[in-house]
């Protein structure tokens, strides 16, 4: 949603600030800015809406700051994405209170602050500026610290009256000593090293200093210092926590001479496909689940499965309907996550509710799988992040092991989301018995095959490099398929439209007669997924009806169906394999078309306008 970082110490805070928000960017980019103490005095830095759209808002807020405030050792930064208020200086972050005396950086949202506004205007004549929610804070802040309460005091007093989500760290002025933060419902790490404290939204800002990070609870509050750093409870009890070591290295994390993370992250699906499928497969072959515990009994206790996602995870869970159902004849409903908890969904000690997140920490999601444990569900995660919100609410979880992914649009994340779906749904059905162990196998030797596959999809990347520049300029973009290509249809839908903003639809290709194909003419393009054997000719007829109305059509099929060509402008081939194992192959196709279709049209593909990686509102 937005990042925050914040540093006290012996080093430039400023450079460690600024350095650790350039690693967050992913997480809001319209605004950015930083709070500094400089001898004491608390100095305010922020940039929004420049001339320049495309370069960094941090990049452009370091040259902006420059080489002052060089002997500031307490900063707190932040960068944007714009709920409350649109993307101005004003609205930007850090907000500070009208005395000058606090400086607040916040993720998440603060609902109920129309009425805290009120208040303090009722109440001790203070009139917010900006438009945001999170200027209450700092005013809140500023008020207890006046009337005698220390920061940690007065932190605890303001959450006590905000409902939402909050991550929030806070400084002072005249006060070089500490940052003191807050967590609710929003994501927050913090670290101690020999170069001081850290606090932040994610460990990617601290990796440069430590791989050791301790993850920050709802109601847990940290007192940043120089020398040391301690947690509390809503008590002001001492909170002793294990760190959480990261595996993985800050390298991981850089585009390693790609010209987009977005496109380094789709070459990255080869290994990380391998790495997923690999980490859960014994010597001989068969299928180890870390970290879920489900047994026969278990399962034959379970009447019914949500799985319950956003976006592209949900796109992921879709597919994971047709795998359970088909090999574990367990009913499966896909949700999303946004809509669950306000339905009064029928869930029971006997649902098993799977939530399937690429960061973990999905508000949305998060609040949907406190929903069903409420009502005595179990809880499968299946998350990327380890430590997150949702990883640790859960009974059980399985990682994805994409590593870091900081592209907005999700690509490696989807694809291991949907691994992990293939061997949770074939693990279910082997303890059920309802497939065979050869069976199992030969799904288990497909799926062993599809880093090498994807390897050769990569390969002609060209090819869609030269698509791309025949459609970039179209208005309107389809994509249509039938059965698992109906909803690999959805994720290509949702690709293109994030970074290139072409107006694009997903439609169940048997549909198409039932009132859309009245939109088809000779300026319209449609992206034909015919994958499916069993399908693939009822889908050839529907490519044959857009034909007939002028579309443009490109199919995408197997190598196998030759045929396609005549029927269709343009056919892209993915390699033989299971139509059960499809999903994997045919998706790296549409995300090359998305991907190039936005580098024509001269995009800010990893920063897609008004879009942001981890969404922790709702």
């Amino acid at each position: 949603m937005c990042g925050i970082v914040g540093y006290i110490g012996k080093d430039n805070a400023k450079k460690v600030v600024i350095d650790g928000l350039a690693k967050l960017e992913y997480r809001g980019y319209d605004s950015a800015g930083i709070a500094l103490l400089d001898r004491g005095n608390l100095e305010i830095e922020k940039i929004a809406e420049t001339e320049d759209k495309k370069k960094s808002k941090i990049l452009q807020l370091d040259e902006m700051v420059g080489d002052k405030y060089k002997d500031a050792k307490v900063a707190i930064g932040h960068t944007r994405w714009a709920t409350h208020g649109a993307p101005s200086v004003l609205n930007a972050h850090p907000h500070i209170s009208n005395d000058g005396k606090v400086a607040v950086v916040h993720n998440g949202i603060v609902e109920n602050y129309a009425e805290l506004r009120e208040k303090l205007l009722e109440k001790y004549n203070i009139h917010c500026k900006s438009e945001t929610d999170t200027e209450v804070i700092a005013q809140l802040l500023s008020v207890f610290c006046a009337g005698g309460m220390n920061p940690a005091e007065a932190m605890l007093e303001a959450t006590s009256m905000m409902k939402g989500a909050y991550a929030i760290a806070a400084i002072y002025e005249g006060d070089e000593t500490e940052i003191v933060g807050y967590r609710k419902d929003a994501p927050m790490i913090v670290c101690h090293t020999d170069e001081g404290s850290f606090i932040a939204s994610d460990m990617t800002a601290v990796l440069k200093y430590t791989k050791d990070v301790y993850f920050l609870e709802d109601d847990e509050m940290v007192i940043c210092r120089a020398d040391s750093m301690d947690i509390f409870d809503r008590n002001m009890n001492k909170v002793q926590k294990k760190a959480f070591h990261v595996d993985w290295s800050i390298e991981a994390a850089e585009k390693g001479g790609y010209d987009h993370f977005m496109l380094k992250e789709i070459h990255d699906q080869p290994t990380v496909l391998g790495d997923t499928l690999s980490r859960r497969l014994t010597s001989d072959g068969s299928i180890k689940l870390d970290g879920i515990k489900l047994s026969l009994e278990d399962l034959n206790n379970i009447d019914k499965i949500y799985i319950v996602a956003c976006g592209t995870a949900y796109h992921a869970g879709l597919i994971g309907k047709h795998l359970i159902e088909k090999w574990a004849k367990i009913p499966v409903e896909v949700d999303v996550a946004s809509e669950f908890r306000y339905r009064d969904p029928l869930v029971d000690d006997r649902t098993l509710f799977v939530a399937v997140t690429q960061s973990g920490e999905t508000l949305d999601t998060l609040m949907a799988l406190r929903e069903a444990k409420s009502k005595g569900a179990r809880v499968l995660s299946i998350v990327n992040v380890v430590g997150s919100s949702i990883a640790r609410e859960s009974d059980d979880v399985f990682y994805t092991w994409a590593g870091p992914e900081i592209a907005v649009a999700s690509t490696k994340g989807y694809t291991t989301q949907l691994m992990c779906l293939y061997l949770i749904a074939l693990h279910m059905g082997l303890l059920k018995g309802t497939i065979t162990d050869e069976y199992a196998k030969g799904i288990i030797g497909e799926l062993k095959a599809v880093p090498e596959k994807v390897e050769r999809l990569l390969e002609k990347e060209r090819d869609i490099a030269e698509l791309a520049k025949e459609i970039y300029k179209k208005e309107l973009i389809f994509y249509i398929g039938r059965g698992l290509d109906a909803s690999v249809a959805l994720e290509g839908s949702l690709k293109l439209k994030e970074i290139s903003y072409i107006n694009s639809f997903a439609i169940a290709a048997g549909e198409l007669k039932h009132g859309t194909i009245a939109l088809m003419d000779k300026d319209t393009i449609v992206f034909a997924l015919a994958t499916q054997d069993e399908l693939a000719e009822k889908t050839l007829s529907n490519i044959v009806e857009v034909a007939a109305r002028g579309a443009y059509v490109v199919a995408i099929t197997k190598e196998k169906n030759e045929f396609f060509k005549k029927e269709s402008d343009r056919v892209l081939f993915i390699p033989e394999c299971f139509d059960e194992v499809s999903p994997l192959l045919s998706i790296i196709q549409l995300q090359l078309i998305a991907y190039f279709v936005a580098k024509e049209k001269g995009e800010n593909i990893d920063m897609p306008r008004n879009l942001a990686k981890s969404v922790t509102v709702e």
